[in-house]
């Protein structure tokens, strides 16, 4: 079925995007996965190619514009050639939105200018040692000097996507206890400089897939933030965490469709050019069929994603929506990688083949951003259950 949901101007860049990454990804990318990253310098010419300043508003240097689907694209052409931009993904579409909504005019001065050339690359640090997605049992402090200049920051943070080569850190952190009739008050975000004194990256995590992407644990230790660097009201945090939960959200479900379009691409490329038996794999009723079972679930999540991205330019997309399109996608992306994984027999099991990589990378989708058991509690209660 033709796809609506892209004009001109998203192929052009899809186009831009797919030579980018056969330029100045694909010759690189078994050195980068060796080493667990990407090289800093690859942000720079992110930053030269306009990656990071497409939904900047212009008056930062922007181009302004107010839609995913340039990132939406940009996930289908990443999981195309099974690569990946290591920790930009969170530098622009889960950072980002913060910054938009609730930076002053003096901070997004101050920082958008080289979040967009990615000489200034953002993380964001939620998640704790033992917390997992209970953010409101955070124990990282922030408290307030006594001559109120500045907060003093302790605690530590772990599973932090960019975290080693982050020059700022989003940091969630408590400002005030917990009040016994909301366990969420008292968290703020604070715009953290990671060459601040105490502030120090432990351990880069060593994953099973996502390897490409640096993921570290954070530690502070009386890290001094400036007030100035508080994003945002003091105590609201854990209100702003939730506003930008279903595009994060989206982001996951589209990246993992993107994965399972890719999956059978590699998958029936695969079968056409290897022989068992004398012939092709691909000329098997087997192949054939399970090859068409996975294309019908690639297209009923592309009717999926597809809906929710246009949902979310529109500001419609709830968050019971969003946990909805989360589900759906990664439970059906896992189930396709997996299946297309099984026909390259033995060969899927080996890293130097796309399909192993997609299937190591798809995993976690169902994990971070919230469980999908989380999104069935989600789900459930707007049915009222």
């Amino acid at each position: 079925m033709r796809r609506t949901i892209f004009n001109d101007d998203h192929e052009a860049f899809r186009d831009t995007v797919r030579s980018f990454i056969e330029a100045e990804v694909v010759p690189h990318y078994d050195e980068w996965y060796a080493a667990g990253q990407v090289p800093r310098e690859f942000y720079y010419k992110l930053g030269e190619l306009g990656i990071f300043g497409i939904e900047v508003p212009e008056e930062y240097g922007g181009a302004g514009e107010e839609t995913f689907k340039y990132e939406a694209v940009m996930a289908e052409e990443i999981a195309r050639a099974a690569v990946s931009f290591g920790g930009s993904g969170v530098h622009v579409g889960l950072c980002l939105p913060y910054l938009k909504a609730y930076a002053t005019d003096e901070q997004k001065k101050r920082w958008l200018p080289d979040f967009i050339t990615g000489k200034t690359m953002f993380a964001i640090a939620m998640t704790e040692p033992g917390t997992g997605s209970d953010l409101a049992g955070m124990k990282t402090t922030a408290k307030l000097s006594a001559d109120g200049t500045h907060y003093v920051l302790n605690g530590a943070k772990t599973f932090i996507t960019g975290g080693v080569h982050a020059d700022r850190v989003i940091v969630c952190a408590r400002t005030a206890p917990p009040s016994e009739q909301d366990r969420r008050h008292g968290i703020s975000l604070l715009v953290v400089d990671t060459k601040s004194e105490g502030y120090a990256v432990g351990r880069k995590l060593d994953k099973l897939g996502l390897r490409v992407s640096d993921t570290a644990e954070l530690s502070f230790t009386d890290v001094k933030v400036p007030v100035d660097d508080l994003l945002g009201e003091q105590h609201l945090g854990f209100s702003y965490l939730g506003q930008n939960l279903p595009q994060e959200r989206l982001g996951i479900a589209f990246g993992a469709y993107a994965q399972a379009k890719a999956a059978v691409r590699f998958a029936q490329q695969y079968v056409g050019e290897r022989d068992v038996f004398g012939k092709p794999v691909a000329s098997f009723q087997n192949t054939k069929f399970e090859l068409a079972a996975c294309q019908a679930e690639v297209d009923a999540v592309e009717a999926v994603v597809d809906r929710a991205l246009a949902a979310h330019d529109d500001g419609e997309l709830t968050a019971a929506d969003a946990a909805s399109v989360k589900l759906f996608a990664t439970e059906a992306a896992s189930r396709v990688i997996d299946r297309c994984l099984q026909l390259h027999g033995g060969y899927g099991y080996i890293n130097e083949y796309p399909i192993t990589r997609l299937y190591a990378d798809n995993r976690v989708n169902r994990i971070f951003g919230g469980t999908s058991e989380v999104m069935k509690t989600i789900i459930a209660k707007d049915m009222g259950l």
